[in-house]
């Protein structure tokens, strides 16, 4: 159950209670030969879906009660009038437990299809560790759809030979196809990261995997599969970044001062999964741009997907994480990502459309002293 439902539940937890009540009363105030039968039919009904199986019972015994007493107040419990409203409610009320009981076994179903859906998100997106040398890393993930805990944005963060190489990206569709796609892109970054020396050939393995990928697939895919993403690289011992961008939102870069700007790239390339559309793309794996931004102690590289830039409010103004991050300090990654992902709630009202993956990468001033291990004699 999302935050909003839980809101509301939380605000009517009480109607059920308030219509005995107002039942009760306007039996009391009103003719004899008007009922509030309608009222404690419905208390129990609202209680089935909001409150345990203990009071949805509970309630069902009001009702009955409170219907009783009335007619027998004004003389009508022994009529077959009466005993037949009587009997209504009480049918009504044993079938509102049946209901309690089958939205509990829903309820445990979809919580263990959430529980699965977050192994899977685990396993497909695991954590990347908080700092790799002189760098700290957070990540946050957000489904557009609620319950789905994954989608087809991605990330990964992986210590190489040639540095800390980062990786976001967000594949074009939904569902299981995308999910599929992202698990695919995944496992060659996480092998070819450790190989390839520049970033241009990394993102040609990725070309050539999406391409792979696509004539497996039949339909559209073979035709408008495509991945947007970025490929950062941190060079051992440097005070720069390596970027390379095929088509994605521009990476933020966060400054100690507190300037905030787009790392616009140099020159505009196709997504991965397009690169045939370029003529002579293939023998050339070092065509791609790479752009070097300088990257001194306490600037942040935040990498984001179009969830966060294509963010709408109400009037479908875009949100802008520039203006909003800009003068601002924060003491790590995390409190930073935690702090963009509640600036888009607020300018959506939580009616985000799009999945949202988040990367922040910080430089530290200082580099944490690694413990020394004591020699065994």
């Amino acid at each position: 159950m999302g935050r909003a439902e839980q809101d509301v539940v939380r605000r009517v937890r009480f109607l059920p209670a308030a219509l005995l009540l107002g039942g009760a009363a306007l039996d009391w105030v009103t003719p004899p030969e008007f009922s509030a039968t309608a009222l404690y039919s419905v208390a129990p009904m609202v209680a089935a879906p909001l409150l345990s199986l203990r009071a949805t019972v509970l309630t069902g015994i009001g009702a009955c009660a409170a219907d009783a007493a009335l007619l027998a107040h004004f003389g009508f419990l022994g009529d077959a009038g009466g005993m037949t409203e009587l009997a209504s409610i009480a049918s009504i009320s044993v079938v509102a437990v049946v209901i309690n009981r089958l939205l509990h076994i829903r309820d445990l179903r979809v919580r263990s299809a959430r529980g699965i859906a977050a192994a899977v998100q685990r396993a497909v997106l695991p954590q990347p560790p908080e700092r790799i040398g002189p760098l700290r890393i957070a990540v946050r993930y957000e489904a557009a759809q609620e319950d789905a805990q994954i989608g087809g944005d991605l990330y990964a963060v992986q210590d190489t030979p040639y540095g800390v190489r980062c990786l976001i990206g967000d594949v074009r569709g939904k569902g299981l196809d995308a999910v599929e796609t992202v698990t695919v892109l995944l496992g060659t970054f996480r092998d070819a990261a450790d190989h390839e020396p520049t970033l241009s050939r990394l993102a040609a393995r990725l070309e050539r995997t999406l391409h792979r990928e696509g004539e497996r697939r039949a339909g559209l895919d073979t035709l408008e599969g495509f991945t947007t993403a970025v490929l950062a690289e941190f060079p051992p011992g440097g005070d720069a970044i390596r970027l390379l961008n095929r088509g994605h939102p521009p990476p933020l870069l966060l400054t100690a001062d507190g300037s905030a700007r787009f790392a616009e790239p140099s020159r505009n390339a196709l997504p991965l999964g397009l690169g045939a559309l370029v003529a002579g793309s293939d023998s050339n794996p070092d065509s791609d741009p790479v752009d070097t931004f300088p990257f001194p102690p306490g600037s942040v590289l935040l990498l984001h997907t179009d969830g966060v830039t294509e963010a709408r409010d109400t009037a479908g103004g875009f949100y802008d994480p520039v203006a909003g991050l800009a003068g601002r300090c924060f003491d790590g990654p995390g409190e930073l990502l935690d702090a963009l992902v509640d600036a888009v709630h607020r300018h959506t009202g939580r009616r985000g459309s799009d999945d949202m993956a988040l990367l922040a990468v910080t430089r530290s001033r200082t580099v944490a002293p690694v413990p020394s291990v004591p020699s065994v004699v």
